[in-house]
């Protein structure tokens, strides 16, 4: 692919997983190569990529729109996360490396003190959270199981979670990330697993109140 098809596709998706773009926004060429100061050659082939990972719908002879997320289809997903993920957890603290889990701690406090400023970085909150995910899926040690949550939690559904919290919620969000890496570090996995439940569970009930019906 080409670096203009590139750079189109990054800029655009993270309209998206940002806001710049909301649910049910509408999109055309000629805006987003104006937007990006890119041609509509590259856009386009953007469009056709971000179309078939869900990120948008193309209509023919109406343009693009931003996908919406219903409550149905979220609660799916993070019925998912919550069987997965919670597992992974639970399996990270019966087979994580010390370096590991010191791993998970130093981003665990990255993230704490991220959240001591003033304002809220929400797009480095947003890369400590998606990394400290991450460094879970690592340490249990699953490659499978780290493909298939790989997956899912790269959705930007899942990606732009965070912009939807509050200040005390990130703050939650933050010390849930604490008590996981205590949890991992006791090779407490029933505690893991109930950490990590909580965890995913608080972001569903976010987006489910802010989704389309």
């Amino acid at each position: 692919m080409s670096k203009a098809f590139d750079n189109a596709y990054r800029t655009i998706r993270e309209g998206i997983i940002s806001g710049v773009y909301p649910q049910g926004s509408h999109l055309t060429a000629q805006q987003l190569a104006e937007l990006t100061g890119l041609s509509r050659t590259p856009v386009r082939e953007a469009m056709r990529r971000l179309d078939a990972e869900g990120l948008i719908s193309l209509i023919p002879n109406r343009g693009a729109f931003v996908s919406r997320w219903t409550r149905e289809e979220i609660e799916q997903i993070y019925e998912l996360r919550v069987m997965l993920e919670a597992f992974a957890a639970q399996t990270a603290a019966e087979r994580a490396n010390p370096e590991q889990v010191e791993e998970l701690r130093a981003i665990a406090d990255r993230m704490t003190a991220a959240l001591q400023s003033p304002e809220i970085d929400y797009e480095g909150i947003t890369e400590i959270n998606a990394e400290f995910h991450r460094a879970v899926l690592e340490a249990c040690g699953n490659a499978r199981l780290r493909e298939l949550l790989g997956s899912l939690t790269e959705m930007p559904l899942i990606l732009s979670t965070f912009r939807n919290y509050s200040r005390a919620q990130l703050e939650r969000s933050a010390a849930q990330h604490v008590e996981l890496v205590e949890a991992i570090s006791l090779r407490d996995g029933a505690l893991a697993h109930a950490v990590m439940t909580a965890h995913i569970r608080t972001a569903r009930q976010t987006l489910v109140r802010q989704a389309t019906p």
